[in-house]
């Protein structure tokens, strides 16, 4: 019966993470067909995805890669646009620093965007290292096959980068932001991050999106508390 329980939270996180994999699948053939132009080989591409596994800090970085900037400039930019994983690591950490190593560093590692929230938006609201495994798995297994997409079609099929499939970086996360916007402080967090993330974007401000996570969250912990909100 443990065993069914452990299944059956297994694949209740592939189902909870199945529209958001479908969604990323353009953007992982953009990552894998860009790769490719850029200059690295087939095996390369795919290695990138399986163990960087980060969309938007992929792109980033093949474009600096393309642009010839260096190794340092690249692993720098890299980290501050991934900083938003600490957060997300914070809020999760008294639901896994109890797990043995080999459970936090699978989860750590598969931790994305679209996992934390479907984790933190479970309908029990209880943390399940089976579920967060699942959804985790999962869309790395997507992402990669549609990487593997991406570099077969890169290898044929020229200027794929003009095809707009970058569009669905921006229609993931609003897939992901909208549902959890269930309260006046988080929709305060969510619109002044939006505003002043634009505000970095215009100012070529390279630290822009920690810094509007950071603003943002100031905002709405600051509305919930002068109007006793509970957070």
């Amino acid at each position: 019966m443990k065993s069914q329980s452990k299944q059956k939270s297994f694949w209740q996180g592939v189902i909870a993470t199945l529209p958001l994999s479908i969604a990323v699948i353009p953007w992982g053939i953009l990552a894998g067909s860009y790769a490719i132009e850029v200059g690295l080989t087939a095996f390369e591409s795919q290695g990138m995805s399986m163990i960087v596994f980060a969309g938007a800090a992929q792109l980033v970085a093949l474009g600096m890669i393309k642009a010839g900037i260096g190794l340092t400039s690249i692993l720098l930019t890299t980290l501050l646009i991934t900083s938003r994983h600490l957060l997300y690591g914070m809020a999760l950490r008294k639901d896994v620093s109890s797990l043995p190593l080999k459970w936090r560093l699978s989860l750590g590692f598969l931790l994305t965007d679209e996992l934390f929230a479907i984790v933190t938006t479970s309908k029990d609201h209880l943390f399940n290292r089976w579920y967060a495994l699942g959804g985790g798995l999962s869309f790395y297994v997507f992402w990669n096959i549609a990487t593997l997409l991406g570099i077969i079609a890169g290898q044929s099929i020229p200027n794929m980068e003009n095809w707009g499939l970058d569009f669905a970086i921006a229609s993931t996360f609003i897939a992901i932001i909208i549902p959890m916007v269930k309260a006046k402080s988080i929709l305060v967090c969510v619109l002044v991050s939006l505003v002043s993330s634009v505000v970095c974007s215009i100012y070529n401000i390279e630290i822009g999106l920690l810094i509007s996570a950071l603003i943002g969250m100031a905002c709405g912990t600051l509305y919930a508390r002068m109007t006793g909100e509970s957070v």
